[in-house]
């Protein structure tokens, strides 16, 4: 089952990728919203990350099986612009709101304002940090993250000092995958933290912050980045040393994290379902859309992706 979700994720990145674009100024999927409580407001981070593509096209796919109208919204990474859009969804009578925050503190007052007009709220891949959610689906990010030092500690004989890219301060799918990375570390004491910095999951600000970290610690093992799009950019700043003298580790399971992988660059990354992430998300909102309960949480399996297992991911 897997397997299949990693291949169809793979096939949809391009095609989607085209009409990012159409939908970056707040326009929806193909349909219009609906003033009658019937439609459902997906409000996405962003569209520039591969993988909120295959997030998205998830839950257009199952919107269309359940037949029920999903109008898409896309922050841009901005958390102003994102709490527009939860303020938009309660004018026009959205009768379900799925959220993907951009900040899960800043998304607190619109949450708690959708609240206040009965009007439920999912969280899928990152959570809010208060109001109430009807539904939570995410990957296990601290599990994710524990896996992830696992498999870089043990690959560096562990011992040796490595760097931390983290994601976006404050979203809950850094603190996740962070906290765990972390607690997973105390098994092996002798590796140590030399630094850690915040990249803002982007691959651009990860080479950036990557090349400065390199050149402040130019003795470290390897490099733990909390999604593949900076580990990717850390893999550049790396250049020929990548999978060599410095080993990096992501987390999502990207195409090109898992091209990575097969060509050495970089050691692991912990996979993600991000297709499955939107398919449940929508499940549970279309639960809420006819009156029914949600499930409080659903939790995806995660994999660590290596080498030995490639195969089962392309």
């Amino acid at each position: 089952m897997f397997r299949t979700t990693v291949r169809k994720s793979i096939a949809v990145v391009a095609s989607l990728s085209l009409v990012v674009g159409l939908t970056a100024c707040n326009r929806d999927s193909g349909t219009t919203a609906s003033s009658d409580g019937k439609s459902i407001t997906f409000a996405l981070s962003t569209q520039t990350n591969p993988f909120f593509v295959q997030l998205r096209a998830g839950a257009e796919e199952k919107a269309e099986e359940l037949g029920v109208t999903l109008n898409i919204q896309d922050a841009s990474d901005d958390s102003t612009t994102q709490v527009n859009q939860l303020s938009n969804a309660t004018t026009t009578g959205s009768g379900v709101v799925i959220v993907n925050p951009t900040d899960s503190d800043a998304i607190v007052p619109a949450v708690e304002s959708l609240n206040a007009a009965n009007i439920p709220v999912v969280a899928v891949d990152r959570s809010a940090n208060g109001g109430e959610i009807a539904s939570y689906i995410a990957s296990d990010n601290i599990a994710g993250g524990s896996q992830a030092a696992k498999v870089l500690a043990e690959a560096i004989g562990g011992e040796g000092e490595i760097l931390i890219l983290q994601g976006i301060a404050g979203s809950s799918a850094s603190r996740d995958r962070g906290n765990g990375f972390e607690t997973g570390l105390q098994e092996f004491p002798n590796v140590k933290i030399a630094a850690k910095q915040t990249a803002n999951f982007d691959r651009t600000k990860g080479l950036d912050v990557a090349t400065n970290l390199l050149q402040a610690h130019p003795n470290v093992k390897a490099i733990f980045a909390e999604n593949d799009e900076m580990a990717l950019g850390a893999v550049e700043a790396l250049g020929d040393r990548a999978g060599k003298d410095v080993l990096v580790v992501g987390f999502d399971g990207t195409k090109d994290g898992l091209a990575a992988i097969a060509d050495g660059r970089m050691l692991a990354t912990i996979a993600q379902q991000p297709e499955k992430l939107g398919s449940r998300a929508v499940e549970e909102a279309a639960k809420l859309l006819k009156g029914e309960s949600a499930t409080k949480e659903v939790p995806v399996e995660v994999i660590t992706v290596t080498k030995e297992n490639l195969v089962e991911f392309q």
